[in-house]
C-alpha cells in the first residue's frame, strides 16, 4: 500500500527533515535564519515559518539533539527489512524511562495523525501510554464525516491509561462521532463476552471494525515494567504463566509470542476487544511503540497483524534492525 497522502502533498520524511535541519541549523548550531537559508537552498520567511512550526509541534524538544540523518537511515532500513510502507524514527530521549520514551514517540503519532487523517474515515483505536501521549501532538482541523473506534473495553480503576478515555479524547479534537466499546477489559467467561457482544449493542463496534481505513495500535512487553502489570491489569501469577507459555508481547491485551501466535491462555478468551484477525483488515494499520526492550514485541505484532507505518524511537529502531539481520 502507498504511503497516506497528507494535504501538503509531501513526503512526511521530506517536509519533516527539512523542517528539523532549520530548527537545528538555527538552535543548535547557532546559523541565523538567513545562513539557515542559505544553507537549505529555501527564502528567509520558509525558515521563519518552519521554525515556528517546529516550536509548535514541541519538535525542539524532544527531536533536536543530535544526527537526524541517523534516525532516516534507519527508518529506511526498517521499510526494507519489514516490508513496511513507511518507518518514522524519533532520536532516543535522554532518559530512558517509560513515561520518556512514550512521550518521545507518541508525540510523532500525533504529529503523523494531525498530518494524514482526512474527511470520511473510520478510524480504529488501540490503548497505551504511546497513545495517550500521542493527544500532546495531535492538532488536526476539524473533519467532516470521521469516525473513531475504540477496539477495545475500558477499566473501572484507572491510573494512567483508559482505552475509552483516548478514543473519546481523539474524537473530540477530530469532531468525530465517537464509539466506546462500553466493557470491562476482562470478563468471566466466554459466556459473558458473547452475550455482551450480542445482546448489549457491542456489535455495532465489531462491525465497523469489519471495515476500518486507519487503525492505530500500540504494543508492549511482557515483564516488570509491562504497562498491563503496572495498570493492575494483570496480576504477578498471570505474568509468570505468560512468560512462561512463551508470551513476549501485549497488542491491545492480546497475549503473543515471538512469531506473533496467541498464547494458549485462558485470559486471551476472556479479553474484550476486537479480534486481531480483524484488525489486519483495516486498508492502514499505524504501529507505535518504542524502547529497545520492545522491540520483539513490535517485531511479533507485525507478524500478526502487519504493519504500514511503523512510529518508533533510535534504540527500538536499532535493535529491530539487529533481529532481522
Amino acid at each position: 500500500m502507498a504511503k497516506l497522502k497528507r494535504e501538503t502533498h509531501v513526503a512526511y520524511s521530506e517536509a519533516a527533515s527539512l523542517r528539523l535541519r532549520a530548527a537545528w541549523l538555527y538552535y543548535n548550531q547557532g546559523m541565523t535564519q538567513k545562513d539557515v537559508a542559505e544553507r537549505l537552498g529555501i527564502s528567509r520567511s520558509t525558515v521563519i515559518r518552519m521554525l515556528d512550526e517546529a516550536v509548535k509541534r514541541a519538535e525542539v524538544q524532544i527531536w533536536i539533539s543530535e544526527g537526524i540523518d541517523d534516525c532516516v537511515e534507519l527508518a529506511v532500513k526498517l521499510e526494507k527489512l519489514y516490508g513496511l510502507d513507511e518507518a518514522l524514527v524519533v532520536p532516543a530521549p535522554e532518559k530512558q524511562d517509560a513515561a520518556s520514551i512514550a512521550k518521545a514517540v507518541g508525540l510523532a503519532l500525533g504529529q503523523f495523525l494531525t498530518e494524514v487523517v482526512s474527511d470520511n474515515t473510520t478510524i480504529g483505536v488501540g490503548w497505551g501510554r504511546t497513545m495517550t501521549a500521542s493527544l500532546a501532538g495531535f492538532r488536526p482541523p476539524r473533519r467532516e464525516n470521521c469516525k473513531v473506534v475504540s477496539l477495545l473495553g475500558g477499566i473501572v480503576a484507572v491510573h494512567q491509561t483508559n482505552p475509552i478515555d483516548y478514543t473519546w479524547r481523539l474524537a473530540s479534537q477530530l469532531g468525530a462521532e465517537c464509539y466506546m466499546f462500553l466493557a470491562p477489559l476482562l470478563v468471566d467467561s466466554v459466556a459473558t463476552k458473547r452475550a455482551l457482544i450480542e445482546q448489549c449493542g457491542l456489535k455495532a463496534i465489531y462491525d465497523l471494525a469489519e471495515n476500518l481505513d486507519l487503525a492505530i495500535v500500540s504494543c508492549g512487553d511482557i515483564g516488570p515494567h509491562s504497562t498491563s502489570l503496572s495498570e493492575g491489569f494483570i496480576s504477578h501469577a498471570t505474568l509468570r504463566e505468560l512468560v512462561d507459555a512463551g508470551c513476549v508481547c501485549d497488542t491491545m491485551f492480546n497475549f503473543l509470542d515471538a512469531e506473533g501466535r496467541t498464547i494458549d491462555h485462558p485470559i486471551n478468551e476472556r479479553v474484550m476487544s476486537v479480534d486481531l484477525d480483524t484488525l489486519k483488515k483495516a486498508k492502514h494499520i499505524v504501529l507505535s511503540s518504542g524502547g529497545a526492550h520492545r522491540a520483539e514485541a513490535i517485531r511479533a505484532t507485525i507478524r500478526r497483524i502487519g504493519c504500514n507505518t511503523l512510529i518508533t524511537d533510535e534504540a527500538a529502531a536499532r535493535r529491530l534492525v539487529e533481529m532481522a539481520t
